[in-house]
């Protein structure tokens, strides 16, 4: 694939949304019973269905004219990073983003972190982290938060999904509006491609849900500030962001909806501390650059952040930005990876990065233990196919790859004494050409604490997986795909 076509980039990206199922990429499917709400009683309130071809054009013709630095660079960056996706397929030795240490120092040390940072990555800020484990805990957390705030709330999500629990959200958020400043980030995309279709559990009794969940956001007099992400070439903004008072930040894998809060396996994290400055300048750059002004957001002076020494531990924000060139979380990944000594334990929905295969592949020759757990059976078939194949191979490399009892959509990893946690995949779009936020760290409370309430629990919840299990007709074709996703 050459670096000027675009075009076909931006289809592959259509396939990878429409692809991965409802919740986190999801399918496009018209729901009839969408085109009618009944959200409060004794009023009835109608708006049009969220059309994909509106969200579309935006992501196209609209993006060039409003943002088009932004999408010339996404443009060339997706390209190329396709092309290194191929390269490291089939010419490992000219990937274009082999680093030059072969074995970095131990994750979890003084070291390693000085070591990431003299690979360019942002250096750790102090904070405190707390972990809200499945949506019972973390939406109880949450609806916590934005009740007690008192000066700001800002919302970043890739979903704002338009079920019962959306619409249950939106409520809150428009409520809160009356009393403080509440601002929402949602990409355009991610929620249009979740509109269409019911989840798997069902909707209450009597709900419809509205066709439009930013139009209801908005309508009337409610005083919520919301921007939608421009999506050029279709790229998304995978980031899950949500600061109250600036005091207290939310970041993780959940989107505001029912899967999230339900019935998907997943977690999220709070922090506290000095790095919410460095978080809610993140926020306001997104804020702008979604803004009337477009891209031209991009020339504004950025002011310095303020003093950051205080008290907590060090954390570690890790990002993938195409259009600022970083692969932190990459980088990160790979690089904890190659030094781990004794272990890389991994769970996520979706598998199919060549070079984290060939990483994990690699340190399980030097004898780690290298554990991975997949969902049983991941929200749509061709990712599902692709995690197959992935543990397919890395069985064959001494990996143990573990079925999860239904659909984890949990995104964590720990290497030795180091962790990260977020929103990324480990798939090509969430580590080189989606946005995604994760942060890591290496204290042994926090590391311990991961171990314990999610790894090895799910180890015991979940089945080892046997070779006979992974054999699929097509295998080079499926993973040629999924490389690609």
């Amino acid at each position: 694939m050459g670096k000027h076509q675009p075009p076909l980039i931006a289809l592959l990206l259509v396939v990878s949304l429409a692809t991965h199922g409802r919740g986190e990429e999801a399918t496009v499917t018209p729901d009839p019973d969408s085109k009618t709400d009944k959200l409060v009683p004794g009023k009835s309130q109608t708006s049009l269905p969220r059309s994909f071809f509106k969200t579309a054009f935006r992501s196209t013709i609209g993006s060039f004219v409003r943002h088009p630095i932004t999408t010339y660079r996404l443009g060339m960056a997706t390209s190329h990073r396709r092309s290194a996706t191929l390269l490291e397929d089939h010419l490992p030795a000219l990937d274009p983003f082999a680093l030059a240490h072969a074995s970095p120092p131990p994750p979890g040390t003084g070291e390693f972190e000085g070591h990431l940072n003299k690979l360019g990555l942002p250096e750790p800020l102090p904070g405190e982290l707390g972990y809200h484990l499945d949506g019972e805990a973390f939406f109880t957390a949450f609806e916590k938060e934005l009740a007690a705030a008192r000066e700001s709330i800002d919302i970043q999500v890739y979903i704002l999904d338009n079920d019962d629990v959306g619409v249950h959200c939106a409520d809150l958020l428009r409520a809160r509006a009356e009393e403080i400043p509440v601002r929402v980030i949602m990409d355009d995309l991610g929620s249009t491609m979740a509109h269409g279709r019911k989840p798997p559990s069902g909707l209450p009794d009597g709900f419809k849900s509205p066709g439009d969940i930013g139009n209801y956001l908005v309508k009337g007099n409610s005083k919520v500030q919301l921007r939608e992400t421009s999506n050029p070439w279709l790229v998304t903004d995978h980031t899950k962001l949500h600061l109250f008072d600036r005091r207290t930040a939310f970041i993780g894998g959940m989107n505001l909806g029912r899967e999230s809060r339900h019935e998907w396996h997943d977690l999220m994290v709070s922090l506290r501390g000095p790095i919410l400055s460095a978080l809610s300048d993140d926020y306001d750059s997104t804020w702008k650059c979604n803004g009337p002004l477009g891209d031209l957001a991009l020339f504004a002076r950025k002011q310095p952040l303020p003093d950051l020494d205080g008290p907590g531990i060090p954390l570690r924000i890790l990002r993938t930005d195409v259009v600022h060139a970083r692969s932190d979380i990459l980088i990160a990944m790979r690089q904890a990876i190659r030094g781990a000594k004794s272990r890389i334990w991994i769970e996520m929905p979706y598998f199919s990065s060549d070079v984290i295969e060939n990483e994990l592949k690699s340190a399980a020759s030097r004898g780690v233990d290298v554990r991975l757990i997949l969902p049983d059976r991941a929200n749509h078939e061709i990712m599902n196919a692709g995690n197959l194949v992935a543990a397919r191979n890395l069985m064959k490399a001494g990996v143990r790859v573990y079925h999860y009892p239904g659909m984890t959509h949990l995104k964590a990893m720990i290497c030795d004494g180091w962790a990260t946690v977020g929103s990324a995949n480990l798939d090509t779009i969430s580590l080189r050409i989606n946005r995604e936020l994760n942060v890591s760290f290496n204290d042994p409370n926090l590391v311990n604490e991961l171990s314990e309430l999610v790894f090895e629990p799910d180890f015991q919840a979940s089945r080892l997986l046997t070779p006979g299990e992974t054999k699929l007709n097509f295998a080079p074709l499926i993973e040629s795909i999924a490389d690609q996703l």
